[in-house]
């Protein structure tokens, strides 16, 4: 006759039933959710260390350019400077080659103007006004002076005689008129360039 222990069989069903008892899970469910936060974590914060890595590889390239155009900038503003003394110093310039030229062309005016047997023997310059001295063997020869230095047009009209003087020079001696004259220099303005004209169309061909 064959006995079967069931008892036996239920006992090791039930403790196979009970692997797993409610507090056993709910600690493996803690378990879980502290190790998927911890890994959340975790990533986060290498998400924040690696984002400002690159924060502050952003901000040394940004000063390093800021370095480089304040540098670039300097350059600059040492160029305008440059520039605008090169500007002051050729302006300096033409401004006294222009007034250097009014004293070369009235001497080039007033030697063309000398006839012959006349000669200066001062000349001063206020302003525009030019006071002349000098000697001459005769009046024609003043006159032609004083008609020379009107038609130059450099020389604005009347040109006034102020004084006439005739020097002894003993017997024998040829006799010298001294004189004064006294003129206004005024250079003649060169003219404006006429406006070009304006090119017209030809008309248009009727075709009949």
């Amino acid at each position: 006759m064959i006995r079967v222990n069931l008892l036996g069989t239920e006992r090791r069903r039930a403790k196979r039933g009970s692997t797993f008892d409610p507090g056993q899970k709910l600690t493996v469910i803690c378990s879980l959710v502290l190790v998927v936060a911890g890994l959340g974590i975790g990533w986060w914060y290498w998400s924040l260390a690696e984002r400002a890595t690159r924060l502050d590889a952003d901000i040394r390239s940004a000063q390093q350019e800021a370095a480089r155009l304040q540098s670039i900038i300097q350059q600059v503003q040492q160029f305008d400077a440059r520039r605008a003394q090169l500007q002051q110093r050729v302006s300096l310039i033409e401004q006294l080659r222009r007034t250097q030229s009014v004293p070369v062309q009235m001497l080039d005016q007033v030697s063309r103007s000398l006839p012959d047997m006349l000669w200066l023997t001062s000349m001063e310059q206020n302003g525009a006004d030019v006071t002349m001295q000098g000697r001459c063997t005769s009046l024609i020869a003043l006159s032609d002076f004083v008609g020379n230095l009107g038609a130059t047009g450099y020389f604005q009209k009347p040109i006034e005689i102020v004084d006439s003087q005739v020097e002894s020079g003993g017997a024998g001696a040829l006799e010298l008129i001294k004189f004064t004259v006294k003129a206004t220099f005024a250079p003649p303005v060169p003219a404006a360039p006429a406006p070009a004209a304006a090119v017209q169309a030809p008309a248009p061909v009727v075709r009949q």
